[in-house]
């Protein structure tokens, strides 16, 4: 596993608690898990991701990610609606751990409460949190 400084955190992005991540998109917003997770999780061999037209509660498990490690599961960081599932996930699940935040991405939603995405932590906040938890 990589140290916290040679791990990549982009600062368009916002980070929830359970290592997801959130990308504003105007209409809707992209989520996939930080770098920080596919490493800690390993080689990734399996992403099982929701349905367009499913519709998931902040906090709600929206799918699975199975390493060679150990299978995680998947939390919303907003609530919404599943509008695009990154479907080159079922033939390459590895694009997770080779760029998380690019191809690596999981779903699109339309959010439901934008104060939502106001609630989770910006890049400085969220390297805080792992470093505290070191």
């Amino acid at each position: 596993m990589k140290e916290i400084s040679e791990l990549n955190f982009p600062d368009d992005v916002r980070y929830a608690d359970d290592h997801e991540w959130v990308r504003n998109e105007g209409e809707t917003a992209t989520i996939g898990i930080s770098d920080y997770a596919q490493d800690q999780l390993g080689d990734i061999v399996f992403v099982e991701l929701p349905q367009p037209g499913d519709r998931f509660e902040k906090g709600a498990e929206f799918g699975t990610v199975e390493s060679v490690k150990a299978v995680s599961e998947l939390f919303m960081p907003i609530g919404g609606e599943v509008v695009a599932v990154n479907e080159a996930l079922e033939d390459a699940p590895e694009k997770v751990n080779e760029a998380p935040y690019a191809e690596g991405w999981m779903i699109r939603v339309q959010p439901g409460d934008s104060a939502e995405m106001d609630a989770l932590m910006d890049m400085d906040a969220y390297i805080q949190r792992l470093k505290d938890q070191e």
